[in-house]
């Protein structure tokens, strides 16, 4: 049981159960989203084992940080991943469809953060990792969902942070502006250097910015060798950083 425990600085992760583990998305997420001591409520969407709800909870002074996950057993885990945390007191999870969630919540949140499903397109889950596959898949969460529930669910100065592939980035930008969201930080990541850029992480707010501020990030100059600056971004969290 133990390989199923991923340890961070502050707290601990089960990912046993949950078709989504823990991976590099989620955490280059929570420690990209910007601090701010304004921020007095929190809402993860598709929180998976809650990963980035406790990193929320690690870097903020919040007093609600709520979460939302439709599958029992990732809900299950991450119920128990924040009971067993510093941090039980401020963080809980509804077992609900994001959709279900925003038609019914009155609330809203200073920040809203999601490392949504992937494709646009369903993919063929004939292969291995079919539980993985779904749980990245857009049929249970689209783009326009998210965005819509998020459109009611934030507050008037707010921000909404999602990490997504690269390759959405464009279509994901003007789904949210059909929703009055607008972009205006966004950091592109590739792997290596002579990489192609694979992910890029957006922060939304709802008045348009003069000017968005784009920067990239590499994550490492060679297999395993890390740059300072993506240390720099994770080192609150990982062990060996």
């Amino acid at each position: 049981m133990k390989d199923k425990v991923f340890q961070f600085k502050e707290f601990n992760i089960n990912h046993s159960k949950s078709a989504m583990k823990i991976g590099t998305d989620a955490v280059l997420l929570g420690a990209w989203t910007d601090v701010d001591e304004n921020i007095n409520s929190i809402l993860d969407v598709g929180a998976g084992t809650g990963v980035l709800a406790l990193q929320m909870a690690q870097r903020f002074h919040a007093e609600t940080i709520d979460a939302v996950e439709i599958d029992p057993d990732a809900f299950e885990e991450c119920v128990e991943n924040f009971e067993n945390s510093p941090w039980g007191d401020r963080l809980f999870c509804y077992h609900a469809s994001f959709k279900e969630f925003y038609s019914e919540m009155d609330d809203t949140y200073d920040l809203i953060i999601s490392n949504p499903p992937f494709y646009s397109e369903q993919p063929n889950f004939d292969g291995e990792n079919t539980s993985r596959e779904k749980a990245r898949f857009q049929e249970h969460l689209s783009f326009e969902d998210l965005l819509q529930g998020v459109s009611m669910l934030l507050s008037a100065s707010g921000s909404f942070s999602v990490i997504l592939p690269f390759s959405e980035q464009e279509k994901f930008i003007s789904v949210a502006k059909d929703s009055q969201l607008y972009p205006s930080d966004i950091l592109n990541v590739r792997g290596q250097p002579a990489s192609p850029i694979k992910r890029t992480l957006l922060k939304f707010r709802r008045n348009k910015t003069e000017q968005v501020i784009i920067e990239e990030l590499i994550i490492e100059h060679s297999r395993h060798i890390y740059t300072q600056e993506y240390i720099d971004l994770v080192k609150d969290f990982y062990l060996k950083m």
